[in-house]
């Protein structure tokens, strides 16, 4: 699997990454309903045995299970260590109760439990979930402990997701920004225009997520399916997966799954592809449940398109 560098760091990533949001499982607001841990460990060897070679997990996936399941699977992997890449700035309390929090303090005490919790000394990439959710004003005293951190060796590098440019240059004005991790897919353009090429300039990494639409572009969603998740799934209640939204991309999905005929691939592989097309985005991250689901589609940087591909494709 091609190899690039991660913005300004000296990191080479794999064009495909394995995302450990689902494996966090139920019990909090944006789970994904109940996970089975055996399947959980299961996918993320699969997913290292076909070469990727780093996860993206954070704090708050499953109130600190996701972390502790990348951990224990690492433990026993016998073969090359990947990289780990987790995320703070999302707090809970006994209750479960997820709230934003951007002081610094806060922040360090995040890294030193996610530390624990991957059972490491240090952290390849640590990156501020979301930005503050009332004005930037509390960016800065974030990004500064994000830099004490890294001077302290906890950290390696720095990032940030969900970041717009002005967001992100208010960083800038502190220290450099190694990497954003944007939400990006053929029903998610909402960084396409300005915000992947501004990082392309600056020389900062993007590492998209939910690149088949958090499960919408894989082809197997269906109005029934959807019906059927369970209560304590997020996307039952996401605008993403209601009408009128619903039927908009589900003719996407139609359109995507001429493509993979077209390839004899999976039609998540043909939006993981799509992702991968742009030369302002430096690699996806890809979830995935269970080894099967590894299996089908994180081959899909295999798949170049073409421009017959992107005009059948393209909707606006």
């Amino acid at each position: 699997m091609k190899k690039k560098l991660l913005g300004n760091s000296d990191i080479e990533i794999t064009e495909i990454g394995y995302g450990a949001w689902a494996i966090g499982g139920s019990g909090w607001e944006f789970g994904w309903g109940v996970q089975n841990d055996k399947y959980s460990k299961e996918a993320i060897i699969k997913a290292l045995d076909m070469g990727v070679n780093w996860i993206d997990t954070a704090a708050v996936y499953g109130l600190g299970h996701s972390e502790e399941i990348v951990a224990e699977t690492l433990e026993e992997y016998s073969g090359e260590k990947p990289y780990v890449f987790t995320k703070c700035s999302l707090v809970w309390d006994s209750e479960g109760n997820v709230k934003r929090n951007h002081n610094p303090e806060s922040i360090r005490k995040e890294c030193e439990n996610s530390l624990r919790r991957l059972k490491t000394d240090v952290i390849d990439l640590y990156q501020i979930h979301w930005p503050p959710f009332d004005g930037n004003d509390e960016i800065k005293g974030a990004w500064e402990m994000m830099q004490k951190l890294k001077e302290e060796g906890k950290i390696r590098y720095a990032g940030v997701s969900n970041f717009d440019v002005e967001q992100i240059k208010i960083c800038e004005e502190i220290a450099p920004v190694t990497s954003l991790q944007p939400p990006y897919s053929l029903i998610n353009r909402k960084y396409e225009h300005e915000v992947l090429p501004y990082c392309k300039e600056r020389n900062i990494g993007t590492i998209i997520y939910s690149p088949m639409g958090s499960g919408l572009l894989t082809g197997k969603m269906t109005r029934e399916r959807i019906s059927n998740l369970p209560d304590d799934d997020w996307r039952k209640k996401s605008k993403m997966f209601n009408e009128p939204m619903l039927s908009e991309n589900f003719a996407i999905v139609a359109k995507m799954k001429a493509v993979a005929e077209k390839y004899k691939a999976h039609p998540g592989e043909i939006a993981i592809a799509w992702t991968l097309s742009n030369p302002n985005v430096t690699a996806a991250i890809v979830g995935a449940r269970n080894a099967k689901q590894v299996a089908e589609v994180f081959k899909a940087y295999k798949i170049s398109l073409d421009n017959e591909d992107f005009r059948m494709l393209e909707y606006s």
